[in-house]
């Protein structure tokens, strides 16, 4: 038979092997997430990197939309005037009278 100091020893043992289980499993899990952070942070870094060349390029369509305003206000212009002066039409004087 075993004696209770023996049963004692067995389960301070077994309550050790418990902990140091808990223990592992605990450092496992925190690695993984360290890992997952640092690739979270990675994912952020790259995703700050395309806004700021979407900002870019919003910048660049912004100025070239005005330009393109700016010719498009010339151009109407323009043509209008052309339009409006060229659609004068001179018609010719009938000599009518005497020298007919």
């Amino acid at each position: 038979m075993a004696s209770t100091s023996q049963k004692n020893i067995v389960e301070r043992l077994a309550g050790a092997g418990e902990e140091v289980l808990e223990r592992i499993a605990s450092i496992a899990a925190a690695e993984r997430m360290v890992g997952t952070l640092g690739t979270l942070k990675e994912r952020v870094d790259d995703l700050q990197k395309s806004v700021r060349t979407i900002d870019r390029l919003e910048r660049r369509l912004s100025a070239i939309e005005w330009r393109l305003t700016k010719l498009e206000g010339k151009s109407s212009t323009k043509s209008r005037k052309t339009v409006s002066s060229g659609s004068k039409k001179r018609t010719a004087t009938r000599k009518t009278g005497a020298g007919s």
